[in-house]
């Protein structure tokens, strides 16, 4: 057989493999199952995805294998022949040049078990309106998919268009995609365990086993120490649940139909292995062994009980962690880097340190309770352990404070600007590498001159929460030497007036080694944190496209806008780039003041205040992945 007949055989295969990889046209739903893939970015759970090109030049539309092709770049290069770099095909077919562009680039997505059908660009596609309608109709015509097709608004751009009724298509925005979503990666991971269901208040008396993965009616207050957790309420991603989560490293969930699958009814009280991705999850029996947590080698904490006065936060303290802690010591930090960053910090930071702590619980009436808890046999009575924290917490409330803390607080804002002040624990153990805390303590505040809402009742409030029944519990689960805790407070100026709060997380947590931070904010002192039941928070992506040469060079995506704000964005573009740049340049300087080799995420809470919307810095702290 001559050479050319084998030349001709391996075309028409190499034709066929390609045919079956992309298509001009999507007939049905098993047309579009064959080539659906997961979307690039997990910031949607139960999306499934095909992407989609249009070349301008030869007027084709390409459907093409999602999950085998996972990029446009690489379809184009390997099928289209394309011959130019990615920086030129970014330049080109993601700016808003009209005359550059070769290709307009989008993706159709399917929430699974619905008639919604969404088309998406990337949130960097700078495309006119009048392209995107195009596109639209393209889809429109080449699909089976007719009148349920909506597009989707991700980017502050796309939403002005449509807030001035630029468009002519049908757009939706967030809440459309939300309001379907049953299913929720909250941390991703395997585990086996005892299937059980609770109810949350059941938890303030009952205790689960270790070994169990339990289901509950509700998000907990606190955290039980179990394998694996589902709850039925949808979270925030960057809620206090989700932060202890991953420092447990434990899968956990959230299926809002959970209490009506006849399968997960069936495994109730059964061995099982849970396993949690960002699209789906899976649970079955199992004969598998539950594997046995290493008891750690208690971890005993450094306390300075040397410095007696007040730490005035202007000047960052040598060693600070060990007398006034990770908190107050960071907001040091903080205060130093906003002298060259474009934000503020909350005036004046004191920290009240650790000595007066230690001081109040030596008394008679109160480190008695504290040894009969710590030497106490059987710490898995519940009840027992719960009542004895409460007397702990009730005894450091009833004691008086050294008086001469209230003198040296009010010398140290006898000239201030402010009456209200926050209180805010300062621990040895929390914002660490390791334990964030997240929750853990409380915040109170005090008014100067008060008489109901002083700053003794304050500081007691704090330093009473090292014995909240979270903190204690958390602090036993990692090991930790609860004889050697102490409380510091962080103490500066409170915001009555803010007008947003949110989380910021120097890493885009829904795109693997993909640039970017993730922003959580809330509408006014709506806690972004802890969330009331049923309101969700304005969530995005910041990030730079190609250099990010320029302060206005980045792109923001959205994946939810908060429903107490209608809808709407609650942050300008300009906030946005002020959060972005600040954010950014914090993490970076903060490594080097910790002195860590290379740099990892930081999180970051901030406010915006006032009728200037200021944007303030309140903490920062490592985030533990």
């Amino acid at each position: 057989m001559s050479k050319p007949f084998y030349a001709f055989i391996f075309f028409i295969l190499l034709t066929t493999v390609s045919a079956q990889n992309y298509s001009a046209s999507l007939s049905n739903y098993q047309a579009y199952k064959a080539f659906k893939g997961k979307p690039l970015s997990d910031k949607f759970s139960n999306i499934e995805s095909v992407k989609v090109i249009y070349d301008l030049k030869r007027q084709k539309m390409y459907y093409f294998n999602s999950s085998l092709i996972r990029l446009h770049f690489d379809f184009v290069v390997n099928y289209l022949g394309y011959s130019k770099d990615l920086d030129v095909f970014n330049n080109n077919n993601y700016g808003d040049n009209e005359k550059d562009r070769e290709l307009l680039l989008g993706n159709l997505n399917h929430i699974k078990g619905t008639d919604k059908w969404i088309f998406e660009l990337a949130a960097s596609d700078h495309m006119s309106i009048s392209l995107i309608e195009r596109f639209y109709n393209l889809i429109l015509q080449s699909t089976f998919i007719g009148k349920d097709l909506k597009f989707y608004l991700n980017n502050p751009e796309q939403i002005e268009w449509f807030q001035q009724h630029k468009f002519k298509i049908p757009c939706v925005k967030s809440d459309y995609i939300f309001n379907e979503l049953t299913y929720q990666e909250v941390v991703s991971g395997k585990n086996v365990g005892i299937l059980k269901q609770y109810k949350v208040k059941e938890l303030e008396t009952i205790k689960p086993n270790s070994d169990e993965i339990i289901i509950l009616d509700g998000t907990p207050e606190i955290l039980p120490n179990v394998r694996g957790i589902i709850v039925n309420e949808l979270q925030t991603p960057l809620s206090h649940l989700v932060l202890l989560g991953k420092n447990r490293k434990i899968p956990i969930m959230a299926y809002t139909t959970v209490f009506k699958d006849p399968n997960i009814k069936k495994l109730i009280s059964k061995k099982v292995e849970l396993k949690i991705a960002i699209d789906t999850f899976y649970i079955k029996e199992t004969d598998k062994k539950i594997a046995q947590k290493v008891i750690k080698k208690k971890k005993k904490l450094t306390v300075d009980n040397s410095v007696t006065e007040l730490v005035d936060l202007a000047t960052i303290p040598k060693k600070g962690v060990n007398y006034i802690g990770s908190k107050a010591q960071n907001m040091a930090y903080l205060i130093a880097i906003s002298k060259d960053v474009k934000f503020k910090t909350p005036e004046d930071a004191h920290a009240i340190p650790f000595y007066f702590y230690t001081k109040h619980i030596q008394k008679k009436s109160i480190y008695p309770l504290i040894n009969e808890l710590l030497i106490y046999p059987h710490k898995d009575s519940t009840i027992w352990v719960k009542n004895q924290l409460k007397k702990i917490r009730d005894a450091i409330k009833k004691e008086p404070i050294d008086p001469s803390l209230i003198s040296k607080l009010n010398v140290a804002f006898k000239n201030t600007n402010f009456k209200n002040f926050r209180f805010r624990s300062s621990t040895n153990a929390e914002d660490m590498d390791d334990f964030n805390g997240a929750g853990l303590y409380d915040s109170k505040t005090g008014i100067l001159g008060d008489s109901i809402k002083t700053f003794e009742k304050a500081i007691k409030l704090v330093w009473a929460s090292t014995w909240n029944e979270s903190s204690f519990l958390e602090r036993e689960l990692f090991g930790i030497d609860q004889e050697s805790i102490a409380m510091g407070v962080l103490v500066h100026r409170s915001f009555p007036d803010e007008l947003a709060n949110g989380v910021v997380i120097t890493k885009n947590i829904f795109r693997t080694n993909f640039t970017g931070i993730t922003v959580n904010v809330q509408k006014g002192e709506n806690s972004v944190v802890k969330p009331e039941k049923g309101e969700v928070c304005e969530q995005f992506i910041i990030y730079h496209f190609n250099t990010g040469s320029d302060d206005n060079d980045f792109d923001v995506d959205y994946t939810s806008n908060s429903n107490l704000n209608n809808n709407e964005p609650i942050l300008s573009r300009k906030e946005i780039s002020t959060l972005f740049l600040a954010s950014t340049k914090i993490e970076t300087k903060m490594y080097r003041y910790w002195r860590k080799n290379g740099f990892h995420p930081v999180d970051i809470e901030f406010k915006i205040v006032g009728e200037n919307r200021d944007l303030y810095i309140k903490q920062v702290r490592p985030f533990n992945e």
